[in-house]
């Protein structure tokens, strides 16, 4: 799966998440919970409380989704949760941990999502898979305006600026077309995560 079509999922299971889905948040949690746990073990090496954190930080970013507004990728905005969950749990506990910032959150965006990502069972890896043909054929259906400025947006990576230049259009026109296709897509993805919607992350 390419980078563009993990970005596109990200992005409408975030939105999904803001309108209260707590099973789109969940498939965020099992897609990175590996990943963020990785990154807080390089600066606390007790498991345990690792495992804590990463609840921690999965619940923060919960409960604070509303207020993400795709400015930078979602993990970008997750590993910054987990690095200052870890790093309130160190000032309160008076650790001085020499902490590794090899990897700048502001690179992050520039990393292969899939390389993020490994599949905990057949399963997952076969809903992945599925949601990223309904996004997919999503797209191909779109009425052309809508589908060529969604397309700009998350597969070609333009701004709104640059979509309204390419498209000779306002940017208003611009954002509602894009919103419209996001609304589109998500309304195709609901009851693909409804068959998992019992399970908790």
């Amino acid at each position: 799966m390419n980078i563009a079509n993990e970005k596109l999922i990200d992005e409408q299971l975030v939105m999904l998440s803001q309108l209260g889905d707590a099973h789109a948040f969940g498939l965020l949690a099992e897609k990175y919970q590996n990943k963020l746990y990785r990154v807080i073990l390089r600066i606390i090496k007790n498991q345990s409380i690792v495992e804590d954190l990463v609840q921690e930080s999965f619940i923060k970013a919960y409960r604070s989704i509303a207020n993400f507004r795709g400015d930078s990728a979602f993990y970008t905005w997750l590993y910054k949760i987990g690095l200052n969950t870890a790093r309130s749990y160190l000032y309160d506990k008076k650790h001085s941990p020499q902490i590794d910032c090899s990897i700048e959150s502001e690179d992050l965006d520039n990393l292969s999502t899939a390389s993020l990502y490994s599949p905990e069972t057949p399963e997952s890896d076969l809903s992945n898979k599925q949601i990223a043909k309904t996004v997919n054929d999503s797209i191909e259906a779109l009425p052309s305006e809508l589908k060529l400025a969604i397309t700009l947006r998350e597969i070609d990576g333009l701004s709104y600026e640059q979509i309204s230049v390419t498209m000779d259009c306002p940017i208003g026109t611009t954002r509602s077309r894009i919103f419209r296709a996001r609304n589109i897509i998500s309304e195709k993805l609901k009851p693909l995560l409804n068959v998992k919607q019992g399970q908790r992350w």
